[in-house]
């Protein structure tokens, strides 16, 4: 009943050593090492080599380490087993404190302060209330929830948008493509948080942006995208900056990771800029709830936290 753990883009490392102490007496196989493919039954991974997980004949199930499933599903050879996202409060947590960070940071003008300092200027700015700036969430799931019950209790104005409708109390719900313009026309701070999917590929583009609000009091509408990077087009961002469309944003992820050294986002004076670190998943955290899942699987046949494949999320 042997455990896979096979992860590209972090150190496997501490992963592995946690789920060795925790998991004990059952194997746990590190993927750069020989094992016999027969012998794994469930596998945790983070964007595994494609066609890695099809050589294993009786896999059970696969624990995906992020929140987003999307490498996974990119690959065609993906065994048709269950398929777990995790979900767990330390992610949310983590996800939450940067969103309500970046909101923060935009309301109170911290950047701006920060370009004074530099200069050694005492020169107080405007400050409005977060009861007059309105925050649209896209993607209104475990995280997106989270962020919204947060935002409104410091006092934003909350509303989100999801495929189907959401209830949140004291947040206003838009669903579906023929809400998504009243949803935008009302939103000063735009958060991101959506899956990545084929329909939601790009979907933040120069079209969108400017169906934003033009008339809040940050003088200009804020794109924050903690989600996935090919839900975002990188050029049509900058360009959104340059000409007013965007008045700043704040990124976590970008269309290609790493974030290329040329790239202009980096050095941009309106542009926030995180290296994939929003949510970051951590080994103390998450190898539990993969291990207690694995014990409801084999105790009743049954898994929490199922990617429809469908949807992608």
């Amino acid at each position: 009943m042997s455990l896979l753990v096979a992860i590209r883009g972090w150190s496997p490392d501490p992963w592995v050593a946690r789920f060795r102490a925790a998991a004990a007496p059952r194997p746990v196989i590190d993927a750069r090492e020989a094992f016999d493919p027969a012998a794994i039954r469930y596998a945790a991974v983070w964007k595994p080599e494609p066609g890695q997980l099809a050589r294993l004949p009786n896999l059970r199930a696969i624990f995906n380490l992020g929140a987003g499933v999307d490498a996974l599903l990119g690959d065609r050879t993906l065994p048709d087993v269950p398929l777990c996202r995790i979900v767990n409060p330390d992610l949310t947590a983590r996800m939450t404190e940067y969103v309500v960070l970046q909101c923060l940071m935009h309301l109170r003008q911290v950047e701006a302060y920060r370009r004074l300092q530099a200069r050694a200027r005492w020169e107080p700015i405007d400050q409005p209330a977060a009861t007059e700036v309105r925050v649209g969430i896209m993607g209104m799931g475990v995280l997106g929830r989270d962020s919204a019950e947060v935002l409104r209790r410091i006092g934003f104005r909350v509303a989100g948008w999801s495929r189907a409708p959401k209830t949140v109390p004291g947040v206003d719900s838009f669903a579906g493509e023929a809400e998504l313009g009243a949803f935008l026309a009302r939103t000063d701070i735009l958060v991101v948080l959506l899956p990545l999917t084929p329909e939601t590929r790009g979907i933040l583009n120069g079209g969108l942006f400017a169906r934003l609000a033009r008339d809040g009091v940050l003088g200009g509408p804020i794109l924050i995208n903690a989600g996935r990077g090919d839900l975002q087009v990188d050029a049509h961002i900058l360009a959104a900056l340059e000409d007013g469309t965007l008045k700043a944003a704040s990124l976590d992820v970008f269309e290609t990771e790493p974030l290329p050294a040329a790239s202009p986002l980096w050095k941009h004076p309106k542009v926030i800029l995180t290296p994939h670190v929003a949510a970051d998943s951590t080994p103390e955290a998450l190898v539990e709830v993969v291990l207690a899942n694995i014990a409801l699987h084999e105790r009743e046949g049954r898994l929490n936290d199922m990617v429809d494949r469908q949807t992608g999320y």
